[in-house]
């Protein structure tokens, strides 16, 4: 970690006044200026921003969000709610220090008004001293009456506390409005800064979904690996949408596709961008240039992790192929897309940045490294021609062994009789050696020595010296080797320098072909499966025709595709009824899953799809899992319907899966019926609603009024004497049967059971008495009891043999319990 240097200062900051241009000038005065303060946490790729607003006195907050090092997200958000701090740790990763730093900079370069950077230690910022700070606050719009208990589960409905790092950035956030007394400045110091409420912050462009609705959806779903090689790693995707939709070639690919899946937009114009490119890569004529971009993107390598090494000074040989490879591709795919259409955009942009510094880069790769060489020796080496003086040496390390061969013939003529040959030898770092086989009378150090020899080691039996002619050796060549690699290492140093200073274009090239590489990937899953473009239309509501689960058509033999209609004023509720196992439940994941592929941009699996306006999916399909929370399945329930209610708007998507039968039946009734009414309630204005259940008393008891708002769906099915047929066809219509005893039959449950249960769900709806059909009827009764009475007159009480206990334990009581 980096520590920021940046001001601190933690003076209160004088309140200034911008006063807007208004026509009445006496109401000037009046006029305060909305500032925001805002508190910023990155952290292994997730990113937590939360922020105080002057204006409505509330807090605002983004709960843990994907971010690449590039922080572009934060860029948007720091550009949209501009605000006048920013709070943050002092022991923080490099990447945001350098963002901050660069904030400040182009601020002053811009003559803009720049944010105040603060840093507190980050203990301020540790997790539970921030839940303590978040819990022990007195909140206005908190009752008084509520117990610890109450309110930390009417904060939780509030505030997503799994959200870690967000968690720790609002309670830095606290710390510094209590520090700075914003907006409080001339009050007495028991009057804390007002904090009127909690609002989720979304971007303006990007469509609100929490986690429940990413893993009720199953865009994501992680498995653990099957291979024991892959524990450490943790876990692989499993059967999901990302996983079927990851056609990828690169691994930058991958991650924009994630990113994507994370930051559903409404933005149409960027929307349509998207689709047009995927549109262009359907069309048949173009089937080659897909594979050809394919192709390409399959060498596009790790460059952000190989420029890293190249500052640090560690490339390894395997880093110099990769990004040759790299930047070839890229050539190619620039000169690909150059013969395609500028009127798309991406490969307009393309063309224009993927410049001719690639052409210098791979040049000057291909001219300076020799990759043979660099794989032989395992380090980097240059090519002939690159540096005379390397060359040189090389010829004069090349000639070496035909020279060293006539010197040890020398030296041979010169040593004892005895010794029947030897050898020069050159050893990187130590230099020329003569060595010689050691003799069977060489037993002591002292036989080792040699007249006009000098004696370096024994290795092997062999006996190495110095010699005169090993020493002129050394002082005419050197050591060669050493030589060479540091020549060549400067030379690697120079080259590193040269690429690094056209990084930019490779960012670029990581950036676009990402882009690329995901549009490719949802244009295959596309044709494979037979998606359509999805046509956006500015009113509330949607049409699909004949739209299908894109999960469950792949692991189904024949899936029944299923219409959606909603309009502005007309079924913008609908209420789902069926039997179980009639395809409710992936009916409503099917509408949900539809709509969030075409807010990423995707064609969708439909024969037509036309998509209204969306900010928002919110979902109440699965319970999450209840034990590590502390909160029951209903209360986690509940706060599911709560955000729904709460957030969602006229242009919001609401999917709801029989919500209410986790507790009394009347009371889940009611719930459901009370959440209802309060969106009919609000006319056109509430969301599009889908809600599947199997209260059927809702319709009966007439519970909801009777408005065109409401539309009432039922799944086809056919009862064919005993058996129950599955049409899972959407129709109009309300279903009163819910076929439970065939559910239970299709479960395996036991025949007499389901038989018993029917008898007795007929007695209640009939309104006559259930008689329990294991009671023992009155004339047994009366027979077991004079059989025990016989018993007790046959024994003979002045026996003392007789156990009246034993009596007692094995008849009596026995007999007792039957009875009673």
């Amino acid at each position: 970690c980096s520590s920021l240097h940046f001001n601190n200062n933690r003076t209160p900051l004088a309140t200034s006044a911008i006063l807007p241009p208004l026509l009445v000038p006496e109401q000037e005065e009046d006029q305060e200026h909305s500032e925001a303060h805002m508190s910023v946490l990155w952290f292994a790729g997730q990113l937590a921003i939360t922020y105080y607003d002057t204006e409505d006195c509330s807090v605002y907050f983004m709960p843990d969000t994907p971010d690449n090092e590039d922080l572009k997200l934060l860029q948007k958000v720091i550009g949209e709610v501009l605000p006048q701090c920013i709070v943050t740790s002092a022991k923080q990763d490099q990447n945001i220090a350098k963002f901050l730093t660069n904030l400040r900079d182009t601020a002053d370069n811009k003559d803009t008004r720049k944010p105040e950077i603060v840093l507190f230690p980050n203990i301020d910022f540790d997790l539970e001293v921030s839940k303590q700070r978040i819990l022990s606050r007195q909140f206005p719009f908190i009752p008084s009456h509520m117990t610890t208990t109450e309110k930390i589960l009417y904060l939780s409905s509030i505030i997503p506390f799994e959200s870690p790092l967000m968690i720790r950035a609002l309670g830095g956030l606290l710390k510094f409005l209590d520090r700075r007394r914003v907006g409080v400045e001339l009050e007495e110091s028991t009057v804390a800064v007002p904090i009127l409420a909690f609002k989720k912050f979304v971007l303006s462009d990007i469509v609100n979904m929490d986690q429940d609705t990413y893993c009720v959806l199953q865009i994501f779903k992680s498995d653990i690996h099957p291979s024991v090689y892959k524990l450490s790693s943790g876990l692989k995707e499993g059967f999901s949408l990302y996983g079927i939709l990851n056609r990828c070639r690169c691994k930058w690919g991958e991650k924009l596709l994630k990113l994507w899946l994370t930051r559903p937009t409404r933005n149409l114009t960027e929307l349509n961008k998207r689709l047009d490119v995927i549109h262009f890569f359907l069309l048949a004529q173009n089937h080659e240039t897909v594979l050809t971009l394919q192709n390409c993107l399959k060498n596009i390598k790790n460059v952000p992790l190989i420029l890293k090494r190249m500052t640090l000074s560690y490339t390894k040989v395997s880093d110099w192929q990769a990004l040759y490879k790299t930047v070839y591709s890229a050539v190619c795919l620039r000169d690909t897309c150059r013969s395609l259409p500028s009127t798309i955009e991406l490969f307009q942009t393309i063309s224009r940045v993927f410049t001719d510094d690639l052409h210098y880069i791979a040049s000057l790769i291909s001219k300076v490294v020799d990759f043979e060489g660099s794989i032989s020796e395992n380090r980097f080496t240059v090519r002939p021609n690159v540096d005379p003086t390397i060359d040189e040496k090389k010829r004069k390390l090349m000639g070496l062994p035909d020279f060293l061969t006539e010197v040890a013939r020398k030296e041979l003529e010169t040593l004892d009789n005895h010794i029947p040959s030897c050898c020069v030898i050159y050893i990187p770092l130590i230099g020329f050696l003569l060595s010689i086989p050691r003799l069977p009378t060489m037993v002591d150090k002292s036989d080792f020595e040699i007249e006009g020899l000098d004696f370096m080691f024994l290795s092997e039996d062999k006996l190495h010296y110095r010699s005169a002619r090993t020493k002129e050796l050394d002082s005419m060549l050197g050591d060669l080797h050493c030589e060479i690699r540091d020549q060549e290492t400067l030379i690697m140093h120079q080259l590193q320098t040269k690429i690094l200073e056209k990084s930019e274009v490779l960012n670029s090239v990581i950036e676009y072909t990402a882009h690329l590489d995901v549009l490719l990937a949802l244009a295959v899953m596309a044709r494979e499966n037979a998606y359509c473009r999805p046509q956006f239309i500015h009113r509330h509501g949607f049409h699909i025709k004949d739209g299908r689960h894109p999960l469950m058509e792949l692991c189904a033999k024949t899936f029944v595709s299923n219409p959606v209609n909603s309009g502005e004023a007309t079924g913008r509720i609908k209420i789902i009824t069926g039997p179980n196992s009639s395809g409710k439940s992936v009916y409503l994941k099917q509408v949900g899953l539809i709509i969030f592929m075409a807010l990423i941009g995707s064609y969708v699996p439909a024969a037509e799809a036309e998509i209204g306006a969306i900010d928002g999916i919110y979902t109440r399909i699965h319970s999450r899992e209840s034990v590590s929370v502390g909160l029951s399945t209903f209360m986690i329930d509940l706060n599911q319907v709560a955000k729904a209610v709460n957030n969602a708007t006229e242009r919001s998507l609401v999917l709801i899966d029989e919500f209410g039968k986790g507790t009394n039946t009347m009371d889940g009734l009611s719930l459901l019926a009370a959440v209802l009414r309060y969106w009919i309630s609000q006319g056109t204005q509430c969301p599009q609603v889908f809600v599947s259940t199997n209260f059927h008393s809702l319709m009966q008891l007439e519970l909801l009024p009777d408005t065109p708002l409401l539309q009432y769906l039922t799944m086809e099915t056919h009862q064919d004497g005993d058996e129950l047929i599955f049409f899972y066809q959407v129709k109009q219509g309300i279903s009163t049967v819910s076929h439970a005893a065939n559910i239970a039959a299709l479960a395996g449950m036991p025949a007499k059971i389901i038989e018993r249960g029917v008898e007795v769900s007929e007695l209640i709806r009939s309104g006559k008495a259930i008689e329990c059909i294991d009671h023992p009827s009155k004339v047994d009764q009366m027979e077991r009891c004079k059989s025990l009475v016989e018993k007790f007159l046959c024994l003979d009480l002045d026996d003392p043999c007789v156990d009246l206990e034993e009596f007692m334990r094995k008849e009596v009581l026995p007999s007792a319990a039957s009875v009673l």
